[in-house]
């Protein structure tokens, strides 16, 4: 859990104010995120004892025409280069790259600690602004942030975790935390367009409202307009797909568009799918870009969100372009562009990507400006959204030894400092690093020629062979490598597998 440091006050440590902004809203908005959170764990529990999520009945969402008013200034968002927000030059580049859209990212891609929190949160309003600068260490000299139309988004944490340390005897909504010093630092007047939220890891269409609420409050409190706060949202649970719709209705004076957040949508598939034998996952990296548990969902979320007037956007493509090897290049380019070209056949407006180098080709599979006015002629509404991977990809014991490579490797980084590690050419975050857990603890729990005969002896010898491939390591790097492998395997053998 993300901690304040020793001696922090609220008063004191944040900016003047803020903490006469803040405490009413915590006490309104903690309390109910905390029984929201119980929520979720409840439909967990259920689905682990066999009933599994599925639709709601008919409603107003669902039955009666309603349009969102999408605004001009976001109707092209074919591309939304993203990435976390505490790194500066990372988010100037970004920002230059030319993508319609860019998300500064303060959750999965950054580690969830007090000092990469801050720092994330002074390059936002810097970006936001227009005054966040880097030093090229390359070329030399200051570099600043061309002035575009590409539109910035700001990726707050999700309903799922608290803030500790910010008072002295109880724990905060990180959400709420993260939006109310957002709302409250920012020069309004200074924004090219509205400010723009991120919301992750919703499970529900109940949590439009608590978001709605907050929203219509901090809007309130600093005198802002309607119209000054605008909102998208991830689609990465299974209970979630089920209720796109009716959050949509939900957030419907806020909310732009739905994304497919395709890694984190794995991993919570598997975790409400643990106990069946059918939905054992195979090797990551073997599963097709277009396997009916996401191709069922990529046709439709678009419309859903085509229905009412909204953008459906694409997930991330993991494999990552590179400078320096020709050939994964070409492959991940390759991989890339039929990625974005199956997306834009499933009618969504734009994806995702990480790195400037798959802007141009992202933003040429999609239509401009957006493809709003296509629907399917005979679109089923209710698909099955849990067809198991069978025949799908290999399922191999080296695959769960490369998992369990990854997961050290990426915990070995979150200890560095970084939320994102770049792996064998993927870009792993905590949604991939959760996947491949999961997917452990399944090969555990259903085992097979894919299962090693003893999982602290598998993680020893791969540990074993990452070090070994190191060159000269410091007894300090052995010794936090040996920490990151002890994390891993622990969180598998108790089962912690929620998205923190």
């Amino acid at each position: 859990m993300n901690v304040a440091p020793a001696g922090f006050t609220l008063h004191r440590d944040l900016p003047a104010g803020f903490a006469e902004f803040f405490l009413p809203l915590h006490e309104e908005f903690t309390p109910w995120q905390q029984r929201l959170a119980l929520a979720r764990a409840d439909v967990l529990a259920r689905a682990h004892a066999g009933t599994l999520p599925g639709y709601l009945p008919p409603s107003v969402a669902t039955t009666t025409a309603w349009r969102i008013d999408l605004p001009e200034w976001a109707a092209d968002q074919r591309n939304q280069m993203t990435g976390p927000a505490d790194d500066a030059e990372l988010v100037v580049k970004m920002l230059n790259s030319g993508a319609p859209g860019v998300m500064l990212d303060l959750e999965d891609s950054m580690v969830n600690a007090w000092e990469h929190l801050m720092a994330g949160h002074d390059n936002v309003i810097a970006a936001l602004h227009g005054d966040l600068t880097y030093e090229d260490r390359k070329r030399g000299g200051t570099v600043g942030i061309t002035p575009s139309s590409t539109v910035t988004f700001t990726r707050v944490r999700g309903l799922h975790l608290a803030q500790a340390g910010v008072l002295e005897d109880d724990l905060v909504s990180a959400s709420l935390f993260d939006v109310a010093l957002l709302v409250y630092r920012v020069d309004a007047s200074r924004l090219k367009h509205p400010l723009c939220i991120y919301i992750p890891k919703s499970e529900s269409a109940e949590e439009a409202l608590w978001w709605k609420a907050l929203f219509d409050r901090v809007l309130a409190a600093k005198g802002w307009q309607p119209g000054s706060l605008r909102a998208m949202a991830l689609v990465e649970s299974h209970p979630m797909a089920f209720q796109m719709e009716e959050f949509l209705f939900n957030l419907r004076e806020y909310i732009i568009g739905l994304n497919l957040g395709r890694w984190d949508y794995m991993a919570s598939l598997i975790h409400f799918n643990l106990h069946d034998p059918a939905w054992l996952l195979p090797d990551r990296n073997t599963i097709p870009l277009d396997v009916p548990f996401f191709q069922r969902l990529r046709t439709l979320l678009p419309e859903i969100t085509h229905k009412h007037g909204a953008l459906a956007i694409g997930g991330m493509t993991a494999l990552y372009p590179s400078r320096d090897d020709a050939e994964l290049n070409a492959r991940a380019l390759a991989v890339l562009e039929r990625d974005k070209k199956n997306e834009a056949a499933c009618l969504m407006d734009g994806a995702w990507t990480g790195h400037p180098d798959q802007n141009a080709i992202a933003v040429a599979q999609f239509p401009a400006p957006n493809q709003i006015d296509k629907r399917p002629a005979h679109a089923d509404t209710h698909p099955d959204l849990r067809p198991a991977p069978a025949s799908v990809g290999a399922t191999t014991l080296e695959g769960t030894r490369a998992a369990v490579r990854t997961v050290i490797r990426y915990r070995n980084g979150v200890l560095e400092g970084k939320g994102a590690s770049l792996l064998d050419g993927y870009m792993e975050d905590l949604a991939t690093d959760r996947i491949y857990r999961l997917m452990i603890a399944q090969r555990l729990r259903f085992p097979g020629a894919y299962t090693p005969p003893s999982l602290t002896q598998v993680f020893d010898e791969e540990l074993n062979r990452i070090t070994g491939e190191l060159h000269d390591p410091t007894h300090e790097t052995l010794a936090r490598y040996r920490h990151a492998r002890d994390l891993s395997e622990q969180m598998i053998l108790t089962g912690a597998f929620d998205p923190v």
